[in-house]
């Protein structure tokens, strides 16, 4: 299932070969299309050549439609694709100011080194203005980094700010890219010809609007796969994990990790509520399986950052296995189970004392650690490394 890790499969040369040639492919588009000319790039404020619009918007549409129509069939665990972490307020304090620029300069970042790479002055000087501004802003930001980090969120999804299915927003994107499109094409005919009509001139251009309506009416209408169908997709590449025993961990290696300031550390308790009630560890959440099926309450989990645990807890070691299948195909890194549930907990620290006086079992301190050989467990948490990505004008 994709995606393919390109590395992997081909290694790193390989893999760089192939980012060349998808880089240098993209640069040629964005030349193809005009966007190495600051003239063109410039009409599109006085309404007179909307080609950024409509070729930012058929890249948007398109991708949309083939990522979410590959996931609806099997075929892509959209979990797995990175997404640009979201900084609201920056990003549109940021967006102004780039704006302004595109403006007055008539090029992006990305477009000016399309420019540069054919030699235009104005596109060198645009991307020596971009470099300097950009190790300017490197210099500064510290004096205002609150605002920058403000109003984070990890992987925040048009779907997930309006609480509409992923169909429903897909299908809504593409309508709004539709209307996007003929208003660009009615507001380029008038203010080239001072004419306008409300006919489609081009036959093709219905074609086009009836390919992206159907596909995005299929996406909505097949929905996306459920946890539960999602594992019976992926499981070829997570069980070996489970068959292997590599996310269950030992009792010491959670509380080496519930005392380690460095890690966020999050448990969810899967066992009844009565058996919760009489003792659970300190800080954890009691969760059910159904409720791990929940997109809400799996996305934060999703969000953790780089440094974050997630550890299940249930002394019914098939519940356990289970939740973690749940949570897994639904984008959470770090996940470990708690091996032998609170009976090995129990077994391993009731009855046990630190210099003469008993410990709290629900939290115990760091150097219980000491009562134990430091050969008593084999380490099996690894922090993933969080996905990033990048764009046009990234």
């Amino acid at each position: 299932m994709l995606p393919l890790d390109i590395n992997a499969e081909l290694g790193r040369a390989g893999g760089n070969a192939v980012f060349f040639l998808i880089g240098a492919a993209f640069g040629a588009t964005l030349e193809l299309a005009g966007f190495g000319d600051s003239r063109r790039l410039a009409a599109q404020f006085y309404l007179k050549d909307m080609t950024v619009l409509k070729t930012m918007f058929t890249g948007i549409v398109v991708a949309c439609l083939l990522l979410f129509l590959s996931s609806a069939l099997g075929l892509l665990d959209f979990s797995q694709i990175a997404v640009n972490q979201t900084f609201l307020w920056p990003g549109i304090v940021g967006g102004l100011i780039m704006g302004i620029g595109f403006i007055v300069g008539g090029y992006c970042p990305g477009t000016s080194v399309v420019s540069a790479a054919s030699l235009k002055l104005d596109g060198l000087l645009f991307l020596v203005g971009t470099g300097l501004g950009a190790g300017l802003f490197g210099e500064t930001v510290s004096s205002f980094s609150e605002f920058w980090n403000s109003s984070f969120t990890d992987r925040l999804l048009v779907s997930d700010w309006l609480g509409w299915s992923i169909g429903a927003t897909v299908f809504a994107v593409t309508l709004m890219a539709l209307g996007m499109f003929y208003a660009a094409e009615k507001t380029e005919e008038f203010f080239r010809s001072g004419t306008f009509s409300w006919k489609i001139a081009r036959p093709v251009y219905l074609a086009g609007a009836g390919a992206l309506f159907a596909v995005a009416a299929a996406v909505w209408i097949i929905g996306q796969p459920d946890p539960l169908r999602r594992w019976e997709l992926l499981q070829g590449r997570y069980a070996a994990l489970l068959a292997s025993r590599a996310v269950f961990i030992d009792p010491l290696e959670y509380l080496k990790t519930a005392n380690d300031t460095g890690i966020k550390l999050l448990t969810l308790d899967l066992r009844a509520e009565t058996e919760f009630t009489v003792f659970h560890l300190a800080g954890s959440e009691r969760r059910t399986l159904d409720e791990l099926l929940d997109s809400r309450v799996a996305a934060p989990l999703a969000q953790l950052p780089a440094q974050g645990v997630v550890v299940l807890v249930a002394d019914d070691e098939a519940v356990a296995v289970a939740a973690w299948q749940r949570l897994k195909v639904q984008g959470v890194s770090n996940l470990y189970i708690l091996e032998g549930g609170l009976s090995q907990w129990h077994a391993r620290f009731a009855g046990r004392t630190l210099h003469g006086k008993p410990f709290d079992l629900s939290r115990p301190p760091a150097s219980v650690l000491e009562l134990f050989p430091k050969d008593a467990f084999t380490p099996k948490i690894k922090l993933a490394t969080k996905k990033r990505s990048g764009g046009l004008c990234s």
